[in-house]
């Protein structure tokens, strides 16, 4: 199933967003700043781009999807849900005792998910593996690894740049999401890491800015990676972290906690379809 509707893309992204918020009050725990601002993305790749078959998510010829940042597991929860990989009632189960969506998504428990993340810095790396093996095989699988830009403060992600662009992983597509915040703060302040771009340009990426919440941008960015040769890609796609809600856009208070009963009534108003 390929949907390249963007308004029913659209669409998706909202239902995903409010999956996020039915996980996250559901447990009352998680991290929604980050993961409303990856939907879009996780929207795209899901619905228009990836190959993937719900019925076999281990099918050995799929892509692969590595959420490096993996806090924000229930962005990426929400969109299997929608996907079909299991029911989106099952998103209410989220980090509850004993269930399989816990804070930190595990392929072993999770169907559709690829690599159990959580420690950040580490997602590339086990991206580099698959996409060289793909290689070696000649599989002909892409390979995509969503870092939070926080995350790149993480000197393993610039090893792992080295490794990419040393075995010419033209098969690899890294995103950025780059919604400037981070637990403690604007990243600035934190551990400056701009220019982005220009740093993956000088580890031999090719490098695309996008406007992360622009369905049409998204599409075009993921469909000109896919025609570069000789060497990986990195989409910087500029975002704002707590997309969609007003009450959590741009503020770092909502990087980690739950929405009140108030809020998630609020929240769940804003994303509804009418």
């Amino acid at each position: 199933m390929k949907i390249n509707d963007i308004k029913e893309l659209e669409k998706i992204a909202l239902n995903v967003r409010k999956g996020i918020i039915e996980e996250i009050y559901s447990g009352k725990s998680g991290h929604p700043g980050g993961s409303l601002s990856c939907a879009d993305i996780l929207t795209v790749l899901y619905f228009n781009q990836m190959n993937i078959n719900p019925e076999k998510p281990k099918d050995i010829k799929r892509d692969r999807f590595i959420l490096s940042k993996g806090h924000a597991s229930s962005a990426l929860y929400s969109v299997l849900a929608n996907r079909g990989y299991f029911s989106i009632d099952e998103l209410k189960t989220f980090r509850k005792l004993d269930a399989k969506l816990q804070g930190h998504p595990d392929m072993k428990q999770v169907p559709g998910v690829d690599m159990t993340t959580g420690s950040l810095g580490q997602g590339l790396s086990v991206a580099n593996g698959i996409a060289l093996s793909s290689k070696l095989d000649k599989q002909g699988i892409r390979v995509y690894c969503l870092l939070g830009d926080g995350e790149i403060e993480e000197g393993q992600i610039w090893e792992a740049c080295m490794t990419a662009s040393h075995y010419k992983l033209d098969n690899l597509c890294v995103i950025v999401d780059n919604n400037n915040l981070q637990i403690d703060g604007e990243i600035t302040e934190v551990m400056n890491s701009y220019p982005i771009d220009k740093k993956f340009e000088s580890f031999g990426f090719n490098v695309i800015n996008i406007n992360g919440h622009n369905i049409e941008e998204i599409i075009s960015a993921f469909e000109k990676a896919k025609e570069i040769k000789g060497k990986p890609t990195a989409i910087i796609a500029k975002t704002i972290k707590g997309k969609g809600i007003d009450f959590m856009e741009n503020k770092v208070s909502w990087h980690g906690k739950a929405p009140n009963e108030e809020e998630y009534n609020n929240a769940i108003k804003q994303l509804t379809i009418e």
